[in-house]
């Protein structure tokens, strides 16, 4: 069996996270709305890699740190979003 890419993986995690289809990320990503599902289910199933713009997109979307797409091991892009949340939390602290 064929496995998936790190990006292809981590792009599904994270759209699920946020409970978002396909079509909307993509929509809100700056994709044509009419290719906009097909591309990032391409792209969730690793048969094309969508480019690094492309991925910074699509983080800003998920609320994601565009690292977190490259990170290969879970432990990994687990420490990658809770070091992002705990940026998010010091920020929100401060502005009190």
């Amino acid at each position: 069996m064929v496995e998936r890419s790190v990006v292809a993986k981590r792009l599904r995690e994270a759209r699920l996270r946020a409970g978002i289809s396909q079509k909307q990320l993509g929509i809100k990503a700056g994709l044509d709305e009419f290719s906009a599902s097909p591309r990032i289910n391409q792209y969730e199933r690793g048969k094309h890699t969508p480019d690094y713009s492309t991925v910074e997109r699509l983080a800003k979307v998920l609320g994601v740190p565009t690292p977190y797409f490259y990170a290969r091991e879970d432990e990994l892009a687990k420490l990658i979003l809770t070091f992002r949340a705990s940026g998010r939390q010091r920020r929100q602290q401060k502005q009190r």
